[in-house]
């Protein structure tokens, strides 16, 4: 008798739920209507929707396949140095007193998410105690949802949220972020966006940095920045940085996630850098020494192709201008989309403030529409956004923006 098959080792897994922003764009490619737009998926595009690769990095790949000292070789574990150091010195400054002290150093991430990765495990191992899970997490409300899940994963049990967004103002809620930092223990680590918030768009300025820095060195706070929209938020790379530069004048030890996704057009090629700032050179040997053990037994070598064509650009004065150039274009037609977008809405008379949209910054726009209206401009207007009412403004164009603007004002108008 057959007994017929046995039952799978794997049949108490649970199908687990799609993400978010892939499961939009999957929708979104299944629709039919001829006016769809998608302004879900972080990715830029051009005023046709189509990817753009960067002038400066079909140059690079051209030069690195005509370059016959290259071979396949595994790079160091931490990454390629060169590649390092330029990533360190783009997000702290060439004049940088840190890296002229030694005791700033870097490791080479798959993307962003893999730096934020390797820093939290390092975190997790060594920070304030011996594999300490129980070290506070805050991240922004709202935040990049993958914030919460990589520290999670990392191990960490108690992950909280800082006051940000202030809803009524689409704006920061600076007195809640401050009464945040002030209450919260000490040694406990707070996530910051470097520039171009995600989702919100909305930064600190200059004068808010500093209060908040004040209250994390007066209460010996950890930074954790994440920086990854340098350049592409103002088209000004050292703008972009002002946070994170501050910070280090101060003397904070911190770390510093960055990807090369955006402001190279990199995504695919998942190229990132987890910068360290130590206290001296002899804390960042020790650390370094510890995060080579940790890639060791997660990815063991990281990939060297997108790693050398931003090391190559940003190593080589020219290519470094041309490719800052760039990276201003995706930044001003960004603008000029804020502007439009605006600028549209308030000639229909779309009720509430619409000035958010141009006092905000970088690749999203935080709408302010609730729930039940994105709902309506999926299914009735098949304009496709986050649920939150985040929109990347990368997905309008010249072509679009008319419809968009008019699918706003009838969600607006229509849905309560």
């Amino acid at each position: 008798v057959n007994p017929g098959p046995a039952m799978s080792v794997f049949s108490e897994v649970p199908q687990a739920p799609p993400v978010a922003v892939f499961k939009l764009s999957a929708d979104f490619r299944e629709d039919s209507h001829p006016q769809k737009v998608n302004l879900g998926v972080g990715a830029y595009r051009t005023d046709d929707c189509q990817p753009w690769v960067l002038p400066v990095v079909k140059k690079v790949e051209r030069l690195i396949v005509e370059d016959g000292s290259l071979n396949h070789e595994y790079l160091p574990i931490l990454g390629l140095p060169e590649f390092r150091s330029a990533s360190s010195k783009v997000a702290l400054g060439d004049d940088s007193a840190a890296i002229k002290d030694n005791r700033v150093g870097g490791v080479q991430a798959l993307g962003g998410t893999g730096a934020l990765r390797i820093g939290a495990e390092f975190l997790r191992r060594w920070y304030n105690g011996v594999n300490n899970t129980a070290t506070p997490i805050y991240v922004s409300a709202p935040t990049w949802e993958n914030h919460n899940s990589v520290f999670a994963d990392a191990g960490f049990k108690d992950i909280r949220p800082y006051h940000y967004w202030d809803a009524a103002k689409r704006g920061l809620d600076l007195d809640g972020l401050l009464d945040d930092l002030e209450k919260a223990p000490e040694r406990s680590v707070f996530v910051l966006h470097a520039c171009a918030h995600n989702p919100t768009g909305t930064d600190p300025t200059p004068e808010e940095w500093k209060k908040i820095s004040e209250i994390m060195k007066r209460r010996s706070l950890f930074v954790f920045f994440d920086s990854a929209y340098q350049g592409f938020a103002s088209g000004d790379l050292d703008k972009d940085a002002w946070a994170i530069r501050y910070f280090v004048s101060e003397g904070f030890e911190l770390f510093v996630a960055q990807s090369f996704s955006k402001n190279f057009g990199l995504y695919n090629e998942r190229v990132g850098n987890l910068t360290v700032v130590a206290q001296d050179g002899e804390n960042l040997s020790r650390i370094l020494s510890q995060m080579e053990k940790i890639v060791r037994t997660t990815w063991s070598n990281p990939p060297s192709q997108g790693a050398r064509i931003v090391s190559k650009t940003l190593n080589s004065p020219e290519l470094f201008a041309e490719w800052k150039g760039n990276v201003k274009t995706m930044a001003e037609r960004v603008l000029l989309m804020r502007d439009q977008l605006k600028a549209k809405l308030q000639a229909q008379g779309t009720p509430g403030t619409w000035d958010h949209i141009t006092q905000q910054i970088g690749m999203f726009s935080f709408t302010g529409l609730n729930p039940k209206q994105v709902e309506y401009m999926i299914k009735e207007k098949h304009v496709y956004l986050m649920a939150s009412g985040r929109i990347n403004m990368c997905g309008l164009t010249t072509k679009n923006i008319d419809y968009v603007a008019q699918s706003i004002h009838d969600a607006v108008t229509k849905v309560q």
